[in-house]
């Protein structure tokens, strides 16, 4: 039968290679939110045990809002352990945005609430993390733990940003969740910027 390209097993060479070597705690981790003008960004970890597969798991940017509704339970109920972490607008300012990204990626680590002995990190090499590590260029598509972890990260941040439309209706987080769209560009052009606006951000 032939596989679907979001067919989860397809991509598992990363955690199959160091399973092989007795590594058995692998976590993928990836983030949701760097270039978004308003709102925290938002890392997942993810563990999963040799062998777990789940049908549809892919780079979350390539599923629909629906499609990863329908998969983050399923990555919650089938992985050892799932950890999250934040970093808020705020601290964005103050740090910039990759030092946040990594901030919110060792919360995450931290967060699962296991001893993990190495860690696949979508793009560049996270330097905060303590931990042995493989960085791995486009790890969303081609890695299964990375690919769920950025599912729960976009799953976890978009649901927050929706929980803002309703404090601040007039920007339409819940539509375009804090990305520099042209009606949220507009929209700060009329109503000035909010709390939750990344004020280091290119906003007008």
């Amino acid at each position: 039968m032939k596989k679907s390209k979001n067919q989860s097993n397809c991509f598992q060479p990363f955690e199959s290679d160091l399973h092989a070597q007795g590594v058995l705690n692998v976590a993928g981790i990836d983030e949701a939110g760097r270039g978004p003008l308003a709102g925290p960004v938002v890392a997942a970890a993810v563990l999963f045990a040799p062998g777990i597969t789940i049908h549809g798991v892919a780079d979350s940017k390539t599923l629909s809002g629906r499609q990863r509704e329908a998969i983050y339970p399923q990555i919650m109920e089938q992985a050892i352990a799932v950890g999250i972490g934040s970093v808020i607008e705020k601290v964005i300012d103050e740090i910039n945005i990759l030092q946040a990204t990594y901030r919110a990626m060792q919360q995450a680590l931290i967060n699962l609430g296991i001893n993990v002995d190495h860690v696949l990190v979508d793009g560049r090499r996270n330097p905060i993390l303590d931990v042995p590590q493989t960085s791995i260029i486009k790890g969303d598509r081609l890695c299964f733990s990375i690919a769920a972890a950025s599912i729960i990260a976009k799953v976890t941040r978009d649901r927050e940003m929706i929980s803002y439309d309703d404090q601040y209706p007039q920007y339409g987080f819940a539509r375009h969740k804090g990305y520099g769209t042209e009606f949220h560009r507009q929209a700060i052009q009329k109503y000035g910027l909010c709390p939750i606006h990344r004020r280091s951000f290119h906003l007008k």
